[in-house]
């Protein structure tokens, strides 16, 4: 007996999902997502806010998307992720879809439904793309994992809603968590 073929999807399927529909795509596989809850919404808008600010304060040439934003993390890959917010500092990296390569700065907000997608698999995925930082927020246990890639392997620090957090890819900008506070 024939075992059935798992099915491949591709960047047209991707690009093909009507509009309203949440989704990722990972090696080939399409990962639905459910919408979002208020308080993500609402810690997604004040951390977007935040970093917006500091780039516009600073006149610099990082730009900040939040999702639902397309990374395709790899040229040669069927993987295209939505992070929560995305920082691109390489304009050339920017496109009409979205963004073709490593953003330096993905942040997560952890949804009770996906919390191993963005703990496991984003967290390798955003490695192995070089993703120089990654922030996985869980607003359910209060807590910040920051992840700052260092010679080709992340180091993490663990931090509460009662931190003021460093952001590694700029030399004075700190983030907060108590004003973030939902």
């Amino acid at each position: 007996m024939a075992i059935p073929q798992k099915q491949i999807y591709t960047e047209i399927d991707y690009y093909t999902l009507p509009e309203d529909v949440r989704a990722e795509l990972i090696d080939g596989q399409i990962y639905y997502q459910a919408a979002p809850s208020r308080i993500h919404q609402k810690i997604l808008g004040k951390i977007h806010q935040k970093i917006a600010n500091y780039i516009d304060l600073k006149a610099g040439l990082c730009e900040v998307y939040p999702s639902p934003f397309a990374v395709k993390l790899w040229e040669e890959r069927t993987t295209i992720v939505e992070p929560d917010i995305s920082v691109i500092c390489d304009p050339n990296k920017l496109t009409e879809r979205g963004c073709t390569g490593a953003p330096d700065w993905i942040i997560e907000i952890i949804s009770p439904g996906n919390s191993s997608h963005d703990y496991v698999r984003k967290l390798n995925l955003y490695a192995g793309a070089g993703v120089r930082e990654y922030w996985i927020v869980n607003p359910i246990n209060r807590t910040v994992l920051v992840y700052y890639l260092e010679e080709s392997k992340f180091e993490v620090s663990s931090y509460t809603f009662q931190d003021k957090i460093k952001v590694n890819i700029y030399d004075d900008f700190w983030i907060n968590f108590m004003e973030i506070n939902p």
